[in-house]
């Protein structure tokens, strides 16, 4: 098989912290050459760097995810572009817009997205996308900035995707993709330009249907591929090079320290 790339697997969290070393052993033995482990809060960051220090394997990215705003402060922010160019990632995230929750604050959260957007644009960096409730949102602000990037977990609409790959930003496809009862998005897979996709786990979290209810990790990607190739009548040897194809160009993995 050819090598695979997870590009979104949270790998620092606590659901891990009994087991990390194994996880990371069973992802390379399922052909995992590399991961992409995004942040969430300012906590977070260290715990990455951390993880990542010394490997080649394990690539990191940072950045304060819509779903915590409770945990984010303003000086945050700002040290984010200071821990940046202290230690060097592969992308800014994770980050985006999560309208899901009832009391949301959207203006905060837009105002906090659009700032790393801009400290992406000005990194050179990539962003990896968060965008639950807020795809139409998201796209817009994707627009005015001319990043690059993925939206992870996606789970819009056909027209919605066409919108990303208008200007060349990445899907990434996960477990959900793999439950039968996820026609639109199987379809969206089945039919979209491959150069646009990417495949993740979001371990812990999504796992694919035959683990429903597991914690999920980055060597179930497999079974991700497997679906993807089924659903697009193409050989898992030409998915898995296409998709890591598209993960190392556009995280840039072969150049990271």
């Amino acid at each position: 098989m050819h090598p695979l790339v997870d590009s979104h697997a949270h790998l620092d969290l606590e659901a891990f912290d009994t087991d990390r070393p194994a996880v990371i052993a069973r992802a390379g033995a399922a052909g995992i050459r590399h991961l992409v482990v995004p942040a969430t809060d300012h906590d977070s960051w260290p715990r990455i760097r951390e993880l990542c220090v010394d490997r080649t394997d394990i690539h990191p990215a940072y950045g304060l995810h819509p779903l915590f705003m409770d945990r984010h402060r303003p000086e945050h922010l700002d040290r984010l572009g200071d821990w940046l160019a202290e230690h060097p990632a592969v992308a800014v995230g994770e980050i985006g817009l999560d309208f899901h929750q009832p009391g949301a604050d959207h203006e905060l959260q837009q105002r906090c997205f659009e700032s790393q957007l801009q400290l992406a644009l000005d990194l050179h960096l990539p962003v990896i996308v968060h965008a639950r409730q807020a795809l139409e949102q998201v796209s817009l602000s994707l627009r005015r900035t001319s990043v690059r990037g993925v939206v992870h977990s996606f789970s819009g609409s056909e027209q919605q995707a066409r919108k990303l790959w208008d200007i060349g930003f990445h899907l990434g496809i996960g477990g959900p993709v793999t439950y039968e009862r996820a026609q639109r998005l199987r379809r969206i897979v089945a039919g979209m330009p491959i150069e646009f996709l990417l495949l993740e786990s979001d371990a812990p979290d999504q796992p694919d249907a035959a683990h429903r209810g597991q914690r999920n990790e980055p060597a179930r990607i497999v079974e991700i591929l497997r679906c993807v190739a089924a659903l697009r009548g193409e050989s898992e040897q030409h998915v898995a090079q296409a998709t890591t194809a598209n993960a190392r160009r556009l995280f840039g993995l072969d150049q990271n320290p």
